[in-house]
């Protein structure tokens, strides 16, 4: 039974070797075909190349508007910072006065003032 198997095996490798051997035609057909499908490849390849490129765009335009926004944050930051302590500067500044007018008539306040280095 080994050996019928084997056999049977050794022919089917064999046909199939015989049938490999046989070179099939390249027609005319064939090479038309190959040439349109050469172009149409091209054709998508560009197509692809074309929308890569417009979500390059996309991508840079989006980048930047999200940049853009940063910087603005920040400069509102930095603008609403110093529009807020001008006027707690403004205060300060007459506070300070006002206990130099004091200091002027109380010594304790005057050598409080000279220790914190405001006199």
């Amino acid at each position: 039974m080994k050996r019928f198997l084997l056999l049977i095996a050794a022919f089917l490798f064999a046909v199939g070797l015989k049938a490999q051997e046989q070179s099939i035609p390249y027609s005319q057909a064939d090479r038309d075909r190959m040439v349109r499908v050469e172009t149409q490849v091209e054709a998508m390849q560009s197509q692809i190349n074309r929308l890569e490129d417009k979500f390059d765009s996309y991508f840079m335009w989006g980048f930047g508007l999200v940049l853009m926004s940063i910087f603005g944050l920040m400069g509102f930051i930095i603008y609403d910072r110093r529009t807020t302590l001008a006027p707690v500067e403004s205060k300060t500044e007459r506070i300070i006065k006002a206990l130099k007018d004091l200091a002027e008539k109380d010594p304790a306040i005057r050598e409080a003032l000279k220790n914190t280095a405001l006199w």
